[in-house]
């Protein structure tokens, strides 16, 4: 008796599971035409009367993704970017 459990084996010609991306990376990274991967600045929510304009200007620009995140937030984006 095999307990209810299937054997599963890839046969030639039958599809693999589709790779998906994940959403949530979507929403928070873009791509620049050039490859990098951009992300926005913490900072931005509240406590903003105590920052001055030129902080706040700068926390609105968006940051370049450091080079050792860029593998892993790459597999997370898939080919959604």
């Amino acid at each position: 008796m095999d307990g209810g459990f299937k054997e599963h084996r890839l046969v030639q010609g039958t599809m693999k599971t589709k790779l998906k991306s994940r959403k949530t990376a979507v929403k928070r990274f873009t791509k620049t035409a050039t490859g990098k991967l951009l992300h926005g600045k913490t900072g931005l929510n509240h406590l903003m009367r105590k920052k001055d304009g030129s902080r706040r200007r700068a926390l609105l620009a968006g940051d370049e993704l450091y080079k050792g995140d860029r593998k892993r937030i790459k597999r997370l984006l898939g080919t959604a970017l």
